[in-house]
C-alpha cells in the first residue's frame, strides 16, 4: 500500500509540473526548446533522464541477469557515442538554432531528404516510446494491484498529459527531478542487494565465472559488441532526442559541456544497474531475465525504499518516453505536416499537441502488441541507424565529400529498407550491412550526380 501511495504522489507531482509549465510555454521556442535557456546542469540532467529509460533499467538489468558484466555495454556504447557527439558535433548542432533533426537535414541537403528522414524517425520513435510503456507495465505489475496492461494505460495517460500541457518546459523540469531520483534509486537498491548477498565475494561465489567476463563473455561475442556500438551507439551521435536537448542549451559551450558530463555519469549508472541484474540472478535464478528488477523491488527492498526505487524507475521511463514523444510529434508537425501545409505559430502548437496524443496512442497500441523491451528497441534503432546515420554524419562535411541530395535520399531509403528486412526476416549480418549499403548509396549516387552535373556544365560551355 505504501508503494502505491508513493507512485500516486509521484504521478500527481508530474502532472502539476505540466500544469504550471503550461503558463510559461507561451510561444514556439518555449514549447519546443524551453526558450533556449538551458544550463549545463539542466541539459546534462535531462540527457541522463532521457537515456536511462526502459532499456537501461528493466532491459539492462535483464542483460546483467543473463550475460553478467558485459550487459553494461547497452549503456556504455551510449557513453562512447556521447563523447563523439560532445567532442566533434555538439557545437555544430547547437549553432544551427533549430527545433528538430530533420530541419538540420533539410539544411544539409534539401526538403525532400528532410521529409524522408522525418517519416523514418516518426516510425522508429513510436517503437522507442512503446518500449518505455512495456517496461512500465513490467515494473508496476510488482505492486500486485491491477494488471500490467492497466498500468501501461495509466502510465501513458500521465506522461502524455504533462507533455501536452507544458511541452519542453515541463519535460526539462521533470527530467531534472527524475535524474536525482534515478541515481539515488539505482545505488540505494544496489547497496541492499549486495548486502543481502554478503558483498562482492558472495556475488562472485553465486554466479559462474563467465558472468564476470568483460568486455566480452560467453553470451556476448565481439560481433555483438561491434553491432551494439554501431546500431545503438550511433543513435547517441545522431539522435532526435539528443539533438532536441542540444537545441535547448543556452549556447554552444553549454551544449558541449552538458553532453560530456552526461557521458561521464552514465558509466557508473550502467554498471550499477547491471550488478543489480546479476544480484537477481544469484538470488532468484529461476525467474525470467526481464523480471530481474521488478523481483528485486518486491522481494529484497523494504516497502518505502521499494516505492522510491519504483518512482526512480518510472522517472527513467517517463523521461525517455516524454522526450521521444515531443521529438517525434514536433517532427510530425513541423517537418511532415508543415511540408504540405504552412502553419503559423499558434497552429503549430495546436497541431503538435494533437500529434502528441495521436502518437502516444499509437505507441500504447504497439506496446500492447509487443513483448520484450530490448527487442522492441533494437528493432527501432536498427531501422533508424541503417537509414539516417551515414547521411547526417557525412552531411556535416558535405562540401568536402561532395555528396548530393539524391545520394542522401538513396541512402535513407536503401539503408532503412535493408535494416527493416534484416529485422523482419532475421537475416544475420544485414543489420550492420545496412550501414554499408547506406554509405555506399550515398557516395555512389552522389558520384553519378556530380558526373552528370559536370557533363551538363561542359555542354553549356561548348554552346
Amino acid at each position: 500500500m505504501l508503494q502505491l501511495v508513493i507512485i500516486a504522489v509521484y504521478f500527481l507531482v508530474m502532472v502539476i509540473i505540466g500544469v504550471v509549465s503550461r503558463k510559461q510555454a507561451k510561444g514556439a521556442d518555449d514549447f519546443f526548446v524551453a526558450g533556449r535557456k538551458g544550463s549545463t546542469l539542466l541539459i546534462a540532467g535531462s540527457l541522463l533522464a532521457t537515456i536511462v529509460g526502459g532499456s537501461a533499467t528493466v532491459g539492462m538489468a535483464g542483460l546483467g541477469f543473463s550475460r553478467g558484466l558485459s550487459g553494461a555495454w547497452w549503456l556504455l556504447v551510449g557513453s562512447i557515442g556521447l563523447v563523439v557527439l560532445g567532442v566533434f558535433l555538439a557545437k555544430k548542432v547547437r549553432a544551427f538554432g533549430l527545433y528538430t533533426l530533420p530541419e538540420l537535414i533539410t539544411k544539409q541537403y534539401d526538403r525532400r531528404v528532410g521529409l524522408a528522414a522525418s517519416v523514418l524517425i516518426v516510425v522508429a520513435w513510436v517503437g522507442v516510446i512503446a518500449a518505455q510503456i512495456i517496461a512500465s507495465g513490467t515494473i508496476l505489475g510488482t505492486l500486485g494491484i491491477g494488471t500490467p496492461t492497466l498500468w501501461m494505460v495509466i502510465f501513458s495517460a500521465v506522461f502524455i498529459t504533462y507533455s501536452v500541457l507544458g511541452g519542453q518546459q515541463a519535460i526539462i523540469r521533470t527530467d531534472a527531478v527524475q535524474t536525482g531520483i534515478i541515481i539515488a534509486g539505482v545505488f540505494g537498491g544496489l547497496a541492499l542487494v549486495m548486502s543481502r548477498l554478503g558483498g562482492w565475494s558472495g556475488l562472485a561465489g553465486a554466479l559462474p565465472a563467465g558472468h564476470f567476463s568483460f568486455p566480452v563473455s560467453p553470451g556476448f561475442s565481439g560481433y555483438d559488441l561491434v553491432s551494439l556500438l554501431l546500431l545503438v551507439g550511433l543513435t547517441y551521435v545522431v539522435g532526435p532526442d539528443m539533438y532536441s536537448r542540444l537545441f535547448c542549451a543556452r549556447d554552444t559551450k553549454t551544449a558541449r559541456k552538458s553532453v560530456l558530463w552526461a557521458a561521464l555519469i552514465i558509466v557508473p549508472v550502467a554498471f550499477g544497474i547491471t550488478l543489480i541484474g546479476m544480484g537477481a540472478s544469484a538470488l532468484f535464478p529461476q525467474i525470467p531475465a526481464e523480471q530481474a528488477l521488478p523481483v528485486i523491488i518486491s522481494e529484497v527492498l523494504p516497502p518505502f525504499l521499494g516505492g522510491v526505487v519504483l518512482a526512480a524507475l518510472l522517472g527513467a521511463l517517463m523521461s525517455s518516453a516524454d522526450t521521444c514523444l515531443l521529438s517525434a510529434s514536433t517532427i510530425l508537425t513541423v517537418d511532415i505536416v508543415g511540408a504540405f501545409k504552412p502553419l503559423g505559430p499558434a497552429k503549430t502548437l495546436s497541431y503538435s499537441r494533437w500529434a502528441m496524443v495521436i502518437m502516444g496512442a499509437a505507441a500504447l497500441s504497439l506496446a500492447l502488441a509487443l513483448n520484450g523491451v530490448i527487442s522492441a528497441l533494437l528493432f527501432a534503432y536498427t531501422i533508424y541507424t541503417g537509414g539516417l546515420i551515414m547521411p547526417v554524419l557525412v552531411g556535416f562535411y558535405r562540401e568536402k565529400f561532395r555528396v548530393t541530395p539524391r545520394g542522401a535520399l538513396a541512402a535513407i531509403i536503401g539503408g532503412g529498407s535493408a535494416a527493416l528486412v534484416s529485422k523482419i526476416l532475421a537475416i544475420k549480418y544485414l543489420d550492420l550491412g545496412s550501414l554499408a549499403i547506406s554509405l555506399g548509396l550515398l557516395f555512389l549516387v552522389s558520384f553519378f550526380d556530380n558526373r552528370v552535373g559536370a557533363s551538363q556544365l561542359d555542354g553549356t560551355k561548348d554552346i
